[in-house]
């Protein structure tokens, strides 16, 4: 990675890596519920697109998340493009075992920072709930699987507002422990602001430098791309982005609307930072999404079109 120095001595990326997860927490919290073939075409559209990450689904109890039940059948479905990594969500070792069946090289398990909303839906502390995840790290490392891991509610939470970053810190000790090195701060209750964030993305920098971090944000209060410059200030250059800004969390109150990815890749270009993807077919996807769901969406580039749409020739 390399990053282009400003006067001030802040540096910023030449380029960024951009995670669709879309299908999976773009599609969890929405009613119209989309069939196997429409949400391959959505996942096959966006590697054309360019996209190299992208999370197809997760394999949880159906009856948990209806909207995934059908992600087995999606993973089945799919025509795999060498050079693209499919991820998907698990949540247990069982979890895990679809995946593996499924096709799926590499599950992503999340555990909440908020002591108060890991107990409130585990009855575990988040310290205990990343160390039950042991069996399923032996499995995957036994069957040749990669793991990675998200600290949801890593920078606020409806029960105990912000989450200290010593107590992140402590999470992410607990993954290493059961040696998963790739890990998401997310921003699952859209509660973070740009200050925070280069302060956590520092820290985590520097503390773990052998961990590769990546930022997943919500817009639900409006400081999503905000808190994507902090962080590319902060040294990160891995971001979750959603077509045409779906999303949230079923378990976290009012936790709607990922960053848009079109709206993240148009910000990056007109930066002149580099993302390998095509706006112009994200901009499509995420229109044919809008049809798809029946609804408009939060992204700012569907309502008004890129910066270069309205320069008069």
């Amino acid at each position: 990675m390399v990053f282009n120095q400003l006067k001030d001595g802040v540096k910023w990326p030449s380029s960024i890596q951009v995670c669709e997860v879309g299908p999976r927490d773009g599609l969890q919290n929405e009613k119209t519920l989309l069939t196997v073939e429409q949400k391959v075409e959505l996942i096959e559209r966006s590697v054309q697109a360019g996209v190299k990450i992208i999370e197809i689904g997760s394999f949880v109890h159906p009856k948990a998340v209806p909207p995934m039940a059908d992600t087995d059948a999606v993973a089945r479905r799919l025509k795999r493009v060498e050079g693209v990594e499919y991820r998907a969500l698990v949540l247990n070792i069982k979890g895990l075992e679809r995946a593996e069946a499924a096709g799926i090289r590499k599950a992503k398990l999340t555990v909440s920072a908020s002591r108060a909303h890991s107990l409130s839906n585990l009855n575990k502390t988040p310290e205990e709930a990343v160390r039950g995840f042991t069996e399923s790290a032996e499995y995957a490392a036994s069957r040749g699987m990669v793991l990675s891991g998200a600290i949801s509610t890593a920078f606020g939470c409806p029960f105990e507002g912000k989450v200290s970053l010593e107590q992140v810190l402590s999470v992410v000790e607990c993954f290493r422990e059961i040696g998963v090195k790739e890990l998401s701060l997310s921003d699952t209750t859209g509660m973070a602001n740009p200050q925070q964030v280069y302060e956590y993305g520092l820290r985590v920098k520097e503390q773990f430098p052998d961990v590769t971090w990546n930022l997943h944000f919500h817009n639900t209060r409006g400081m999503g791309l905000a808190n994507v410059v902090a962080g590319m200030m902060a040294g990160i250059d891995r971001y979750d982005a959603c077509f045409a800004g779906l999303g949230g969390c079923p378990f976290a109150p009012g936790a709607s609307g990922n960053i848009a990815t079109e709206d993240l890749i148009h910000m990056c270009h007109e930066m002149g930072i580099e993302t390998g993807i095509d706006l112009d077919q994200v901009i499509s996807i995420g229109r044919y999404v809008q049809e798809l769901i029946g609804h408009d969406t939060s992204s700012f580039i569907l309502k008004a079109g890129k910066c270069s749409d309205i320069v008069k020739a």
